[in-house]
This record gives structure tokens, C-alpha cells and sequence, in this order.
């Protein structure tokens, strides 16, 4: 029942419908979320007593870096799921979501860095954290340069596919990178299993700030699929449907 319930929801019609049903409402609440926890830490959160206001870009830099790692695991499983079983929609989860995990990538390391000047005195040191999200970035890159060189579709998924699955071990190297080396790079800010280390009234905010960002990674990758499905999708039946229905009659993806 299950099976045949998830192959439902991979047919491009069935999905392109239930993705714009979510929309509005992971939309709606990475408003909320993001909002709420940026004002809270940016403006109101009490400043580091050795970091100073630096500390404020945690709000920003930790949601990043933990979604760009989060999202790569996503590809790996997209691509598993495109190899094994042949789904179409694990490829275009693939494609569309690899950008948006390099945006996160991007945000993570140019925040941290713009931490690590008042804090180590240098934007960049080859430390095992940031030398391992740089790595992250370039596998993001390759996924990308990747499904876009290759003119065959099927093709580009099988290639997309490997390299994002290849690449994930990166991701167990970027979590216990500062446990299994000496880095300067600090621990974890707080983790579930352990009570935080910094007053409430600063990792409140970021308890609002990380899944603001998720829901504005979902928001952002489901829009990404349902213009990806219609491109793809352009000349079937319910694609030209979805087209006069959102008012670009005769038009084409």
C-alpha cells in the first residue's frame, strides 16, 4: 500500500498539484519564523561577552551550514532513489533542489568568514570545518556544471546521480571535522541530547531561525520542481492545463 501510494505522488500531475497546495504554507511560516527570529537576535539578543555583536551572524550562519549539509543528503537520496527504482521526480528534486544548497553553501562560508575576522583575525584559514564546505560547494558545483553539459536527460540524472551520492561522505567529515582533527573552528552550538551552553535569550532565536530557513528551503525547492515538471512536461496534457489555469494560455515552458 505504501509503495503503491509513493508512486502516486512521484506522477508529475499528482505532485505539481499537492506541491502548490504547500506552497503558501511553508511560504507563509518561513515568514513568520525567519522574521521573528532575525529581529529577536539581531536587535534584542544580548551580545557575546567575548565575541561582542559578532556573535548576532550565528542566526544567519549556523541555519545555512547546517542546510547546505542537509540538503546535499537530500541529493544522495534523490539520486538513489533515480537509480534505483527509475522515478523521474527524484531527478528533478535533484536538479532543483543542488542550487539552492549551493546558495546555502555560499551563505555559510561568506558569513563564517565574516565572522572569522574579528574573532581569528583572518576571513580564512585552511581549517578542517571550512576546507570540508568548500568541498561541499564545489561537489554542489559539479552536480550543477553537470546537468547542464550533458545534453541527454537521462544521461545527466545517471551522472547527477553518482556524484551526489559519491559526494555525501563529504558530509559525516564536515559534522565531526572539529571532533576527529584540531580545529579552530568551536563544537556545536547545542545539540538535542545536551542542554545549551548560551542563555536562552540567545539560542531562542535561533530555535526560530533554523526551521524558518528548512521551511524556506522547501518553499523555494517545491516552486523549483513545478517549473521544472512544466519544462519538461510542456507539451502533456495536464502541463497545458496547469498553463491556462495559472493564466499563460498558449504559451509554452
Amino acid at each position: 500500500m505504501s509503495w503503491a501510494w509513493f508512486h502516486r505522488l512521484a506522477s508529475p500531475p499528482r505532485f505539481y498539484e499537492l506541491a502548490g497546495r504547500l506552497q503558501p504554507w511553508l511560504g507563509g511560516g518561513a515568514a513568520v519564523l525567519l522574521l521573528a527570529g532575525a529581529i529577536w537576535g539581531l536587535a534584542f539578543a544580548p551580545a557575546d561577552y567575548q565575541q561582542g555583536d559578532s556573535v548576532r551572524i550565528l542566526y544567519i550562519h549556523v541555519p545555512a551550514a547546517m542546510l547546505a549539509q542537509s540538503c546535499y543528503v537530500l541529493l544522495a537520496v534523490a539520486g538513489v532513489v533515480s537509480l534505483v527504482w527509475k522515478i523521474k521526480l527524484a531527478d528533478v528534486a535533484l536538479q532543483s533542489a543542488a542550487p539552492i544548497g549551493a546558495s546555502m553553501t555560499a551563505l555559510a562560508l561568506v558569513s563564517g568568514s565574516i565572522w572569522g575576522k574579528p574573532t581569528w583575525g583572518t576571513w580564512w584559514v585552511w581549517d578542517a570545518r571550512l576546507t570540508s564546505m568548500l568541498i561541499l560547494l564545489f561537489l554542489y558545483a559539479g552536480v550543477i556544471a553537470l546537468g547542464q553539459a550533458i545534453s541527454n536527460r537521462e544521461s545527466a540524472a545517471k551522472a547527477c546521480a553518482v556524484l551526489a551520492i559519491v559526494g555525501v561522505v563529504n558530509v559525516p567529515i564536515i559534522k565531526y571535522s572539529v571532533v576527529w582533527w584540531s580545529t579552530l573552528h568551536q563544537g556545536a552550538t547545542f545539540t538535542l541530547t545536551a542542554k545549551p551552553a548560551m542563555p536562552a535569550q540567545m539560542w531562542l532565536p535561533l530555535a526560530l531561525t533554523l526551521p524558518g530557513f528548512y521551511l524556506f528551503f522547501g518553499f523555494v525547492l517545491l516552486l523549483r520542481m513545478r517549473l521544472e515538471l512544466l519544462r519538461r512536461e510542456g507539451r502533456s496534457q495536464w502541463a497545458r492545463a496547469a498553463l491556462r489555469a495559472a493564466g499563460h494560455v498558449g504559451e509554452r515552458p
